[in-house]
């Protein structure tokens, strides 16, 4: 129990923990089948919980839709702050970001999904969500100050928009996931073997720095 939990009541405690129950079940199931596809009632039955509760915490289907939307912005946001890669020499913090959005998004392949969804909806419900916005700003603040020491150090080229070079980043890591199976049809290579992972994983960080490097 934290320091913060302990000042709460035993009611309040257990709102929160229903509330939590319920966002790790909801997240799984819009992950799984999407916003079309999961049931409010299927998440009830998950849950510790009744369909009642939800509809208390969150207000609905799309309400919790969107809660889960925010969680998912903010696990990873929330890992690249705690380890302050804008803190190490820029070639190395580059190499480190790079490798952490990599392996995020391979051992998070919910979280792909989830994007994926929320574009089949053209982004209309994370359009208004100033909070995903505010939070996804942390990671462009993190790029700006690496690429700002980089030049600086005459390690990096003079120009670059941080928003480029995390488009370019996700979109990289990204693939690795969306697309792993029709790719395994297509090419007979498997993206979830720890060798083809390793490899392609360090392609994309050479690709990357190569990009950036002064020339």
């Amino acid at each position: 129990m934290t320091e913060n939990t302990q000042t709460l009541s035993k009611r309040q405690i257990n709102a929160l923990e229903t509330r939590e129950n319920i966002l790790e079940v909801a997240y799984a199931e819009f992950a799984e089948k999407g916003l079309a596809g999961a049931r409010i009632d299927e998440i009830a039955e998950k849950t510790a919980t009744s369909k009642r509760m939800i509809y208390y915490h969150f207000g609905g289907k799309e309400g919790l839709y969107e809660a889960v939307l925010e969680r998912a912005y903010d696990r990873i946001r929330t890992q690249e702050q705690a380890a302050h890669f804008e803190q190490l020499p820029p070639d190395q913090a580059l190499r480190a970001i790079i490798g952490h959005n990599f392996d995020y998004h391979f051992e998070h392949p919910e979280f792909v999904r989830l994007v994926m969804n929320e574009n089949v909806h053209n982004g209309e419900h994370i359009a208004n969500m100033v909070s995903i916005k505010a939070r996804n700003r942390t990671v462009i603040e993190s790029l700006r100050a690496i690429l700002d020491k980089g030049e600086q150090q005459g390690l990096f080229r003079s120009g670059l928009d941080p928003v480029d070079l995390h488009m370019t980043i996700s979109a990289l890591s990204f693939y690795n996931v969306s697309n792993r199976f029709t790719f395994r049809h297509n090419f007979d290579i498997d993206l979830t073997l720890p060798a083809v992972r390793a490899k392609r994983r360090e392609q994309i960080i050479e690709c990357v720095l190569a990009w950036v490097a002064k020339r």
